[in-house]
């Protein structure tokens, strides 16, 4: 068997793990393995900074259920990927970083761009392993990519010191992985899926709550049947949109800080809760000693350390979501004369109190903009947000249809990572229409990812809403700091975000006008390239409904 570099091997086994598209940047540490990259035939995205590669390789993941993989060099090249790393371990998302490092002899002695990986990423990642022996190398990437994608998804890192990647040995890929300490559990426990079962049927105002792990379990289908069957009404966190048609009957839509009053009401008022996949964050509970007062909660995880991490749990269901819910499909049966009441009692509930917004003054309003590009794709495109305010709206107002569809920084709430996320779900699903909506703010972050863009034509829409302002940092210091507004504005310093992209080589289109709107989004859609549409919005509005920080979820602001 002949003898391979470290480099050669690493590149060896991202083919045996079908890896399709790498993003990253070079530097020193890291330049062997460049070098057998070259004629690798591995579909190479070179960034323009490295966060933007750890998230495109996120959005690359969530778009595609696939491991996203990021490529680059040492010290200040693997810190800034630390914000990626960081987002995609608090959304559970698979990825390997792949960072160089020094020499091995060198590493403690703070040589030239020398940065403790290990130590640093250690916090933000699910794993990591420093590579000190050619000989372990094909086992740790094998190892690095089973641990990334099973059980609770998340970020690791390999650190790979320069003199690993040119040391030679035989190359042998493992055909199996067998980890000392990790062993996760996919099947549940069916006596616990049949107290389930018994606790649903027992029921009069049951409530299904979705997050984030039902996308990554692939439970669309299960999801759909177990409400189907029942009719337990469904509301989904901002990472579980898309799980379920937001147009259903039975969707409640979003819950939470800026959920609607149905959904908040609903888990408020229910007598038995069913959380599948979600981990009860403070954006979706409130006060914790309010939420859900009168409810028994069931709560179906991959990842046994969520249950009861936050709120007490009665029926705790430790397993693979989809085949959890498949399982507990054939303990259920139809509820709706049951809970007839209890839909009713929903149903006004959702006569009153609407999503809504006021479109009468003279400037464009941003739900007005997000409703039409969800009209005009048919609610059936990719959609990546920064985050802040045109995040929440766009989760109110784009109408989700399909897993997989929208893609945001949930747990960490990161802004600048919409558009590069934009760019690794475009590669991921090239056949579909990607959209990145999202805020000046943000945008502004990783706005260099435009010439990445350009380069590679990569097709993705950004409509920027442009309201002069950190727009929700904004609303909360209007709302809660007496309006005063210390270092929210934006508009005296804002870039012309035209001229920017057309000097990326991006076509930018100009909105100042409600009319100009659609024409706009058509142009567009239309367009092969990448497109950069500035919509300049409402300086002063705010997203609501809006449950304050501290409340009970049922303690909902409106507008007035």
């Amino acid at each position: 068997m002949a003898e391979l570099t470290g480099a050669q091997i690493l590149i060896e086994c991202l083919k045996r793990e079908e890896v399709d598209c790498i993003f990253g940047l070079p530097g020193g540490a890291i330049l062997p393995t460049f070098d057998a990259l070259y004629d690798s035939g591995l579909k190479f995205i070179l960034v323009r900074h490295e966060q933007g590669a750890s998230h495109m390789a996120d959005g690359y993941a969530r778009a595609t259920g696939r491991v996203g993989v990021c490529l680059v060099t040492s010290g200040p090249g693997a810190t800034n990927t630390v914000t990626g790393l960081a987002t995609a371990f608090m959304d559970s998302v698979p990825l390997v970083c792949i960072t160089g490092q020094v020499a091995t002899h060198v590493i403690g002695s703070d040589a030239f761009q020398e940065a403790d990986v290990i130590g640093i990423t250690r916090p933000v990642t699910k794993h990591n392993f420093l590579v000190r022996d050619v000989k372990d190398l094909a086992r740790i990437v094998r190892e690095a990519f089973y641990i990334a994608r099973t059980g609770r998804p998340g970020p690791v890192v390999i650190d790979f010191p320069v003199d690993v990647s040119r040391a030679k040995t035989e190359f042998e890929y493992p055909s199996e992985v067998k980890i000392r300490g990790y062993a996760p559990t996919p099947l549940a426990d069916s006596k616990q899926i049949q107290k389930a079962a018994a606790a649903i049927m027992e029921s009069k105002r049951p409530c299904l709550y979705v997050g984030g792990g039902a996308v990554g379990s692939g439970a669309q289908k299960e999801i759909m049947e177990l409400v189907n069957k029942t009719g337990i009404p469904i509301t989904t966190t901002v990472l579980g949109l898309g799980i379920f048609p937001e147009d259903h009957p039975s969707s409640l839509r979003m819950l939470g800080m800026h959920g609607t009053h149905y959904a908040n009401y609903s888990v408020q008022g229910s007598d038995l809760l069913i959380a599948v996949g979600a981990r009860f964050d403070d954006r979706v509970t409130g006060n914790i000693q309010k939420f859900a007062p009168h409810a028994k909660i069931i709560h179906i995880d991959i990842d046994p350390a969520s249950i009861s991490k936050t709120i007490l749990v009665h029926i705790p269901i430790v397993g693979d979501i989809k085949p959890a819910v498949r399982e507990l499909i054939k303990h259920v049966k139809d509820k709706r004369v049951q809970i007839k009441d209890w839909l009713k009692q929903i149903d006004e509930w959702k006569a009153k109190h609407p999503l809504k917004y006021d479109d009468s003054g003279p400037h464009i309003k941003q739900q007005y903009v997000i409703d039409k590009i969800g009209e005009l794709t048919k609610h059936k495109a990719v959609v990546t947000t920064g985050v802040g305010q045109h995040q929440m709206w766009t989760a109110q107002w784009y109408q989700f249809s399909a897993p997989r569809s929208m893609i945001t920084s949930g747990g960490l709430g990161t802004m600048g990572y919409g558009f590069p996320a934009a760019i690794g779900a475009q590669l991921g699903r090239p056949k579909e229409q990607v959209i990145c909506i999202d805020g000046d703010g943000s945008f502004q972050m990783t706005m260099c990812e435009l010439v990445t863009a350009a380069h590679y034509r990569i097709p993705v829409k950004i409509f920027i809403m442009d309201n002069a302002h950190h727009g929700m940092v904004r609303q909360w210091q209007e709302l809660f700091y007496h309006r005063r507004y210390s270092a929210s504005q934006l508009g005296p310093s804002n870039p012309n975000f035209i001229k920017v992209a057309e000097g990326c080589g991006v076509l930018g289109i100009e909105v100042n006008k409600k009319e100009e709107v659609i024409p706009a989004i058509k142009k567009a859609l239309a367009h092969e390239g990448p497109v950069l549409v500035h919509c300049v919005v409402a300086k002063e509005d705010n997203v609501y409904p809006m449950v304050p920080s501290g409340h009970a979820l049922d303690q909902v602001m409106d507008m007035a």
